[in-house]
């Protein structure tokens, strides 16, 4: 079978499946695993370069008001593929290519490529995508093993963060539950949804501005500070630790009069942005943040940002 992924969690799950040579074209956002980057490039970007995030927001806003995606389709390199399964995403028109441009496409093509797009809402939904896709490649057996690896990782996760609210003898202590806050952008300032939420209880916190299956939403600098967060995580979209630790210095006033004690920068793009099969990881990740005596060891790059930085922030303000 020949596979073409239109996204880049789509191609991590066709790697995880053992899909890996299967697979003839990606994304120019396909950066895992490493191996995926030596593959056909399908997509381009519709942005110029450098933009900040302001102006990705706005641009984002104007294409997507005018029906446009902010990734272009190489028409005549995916026809050359000619690839009999391709996967793609309805989900959010910012993440991919039109839907319905490639199933327009698809139908024009020789060998009529199946289409299937995954659009996953919530956590449990992410898991089904691994049955899904396995069931369409006939690598069931593999799904079946990712599935439950995954599912002994998060009741691994579920068991000590409930066992942290609840010391030896007494009951469960909700005070023991960090109030947290997951910013996934920042100019605007656009708080998590969909399986953020779900990864944050499960890690054993609050999350006291998102909703679990609900899409991220707008929020004001007002409103998360009435939100009372303790520990605010910058993760945002697409973006690395460090990208995320820039923009989170870029506001420290305003994450300042938050009076988080805590903002923790994390790679959005790798472990929260993408729902593959790294989300465990970031359920992990977060777990580390939350109780460190209890998960030790970070499976992915954490920066905090230091509180000196937001204490003078706010004395200057």
């Amino acid at each position: 079978m020949r596979i073409v992924s239109l996204v880049p969690h789509a191609t991590e799950l066709l790697f995880a499946l053992g899909l890996g040579e299967q697979v003839v074209g990606v994304t120019h956002e396909c950066d895992y695993p490493p191996r995926a980057q030596l593959l056909e490039r399908v997509t381009r970007d519709a942005l110029p370069a450098g933009l900040t995030a302001a102006q990705i927001d706005t641009a984002v806003r104007e294409r997507t008001r005018r029906g446009e995606a902010i990734y272009e389709l190489d028409e005549g390199t995916l026809a050359a593929l000619e690839p009999d399964l391709i996967v793609t995403q309805a989900l959010c028109p910012v993440c991919a290519v039109s839907y319905g441009e490639v199933v327009e496409l698809a139908r024009e093509l020789p060998r009529c490529p199946r289409v299937i797009a995954l659009d996953p809402h919530t956590l449990g939904e992410t898991l089904e995508d691994v049955t899904t896709l396995a069931q369409l490649t006939g690598s069931e057996p593999r799904g079946a093993q990712l599935l439950a690896e995954a599912r002994t990782r998060i009741a691994r996760v579920e068991s000590a963060a409930r066992a942290a609210q609840q010391p030896a003898g007494g009951a469960a202590q909700p005070s023991l539950r960090p109030r947290v806050a997951a910013l996934e952008w920042f100019d605007p300032v656009y708080v998590a949804g969909h399986w953020t939420p779900e990864l944050i209880e499960l890690a054993g916190a609050e999350d006291v501005l998102g909703a679990a299956g609900a899409p991220s939403r707008v929020v004001s600098w007002e409103e998360l500070t009435a939100a009372e967060p303790e520990i605010v995580i910058a993760m945002p979209c697409g973006w690395d630790a460090a990208r995320a630790r820039a923009e989170a210095d870029a506001h420290s006033e305003q994450l300042a009069a938050a009076g988080a004690r805590r903002v923790v920068a994390v790679n959005g793009g790798a472990y929260f942005s993408r729902p593959g099969p790294r989300l465990i990881e970031g359920l992990e990740l977060l777990a580390h943040i939350f109780h460190r005596d209890l998960f030790a060891e970070a499976p992915g790059e954490i920066v905090e940002v230091p509180l000196a930085t937001l204490a003078s922030a706010r004395r200057s303000a």
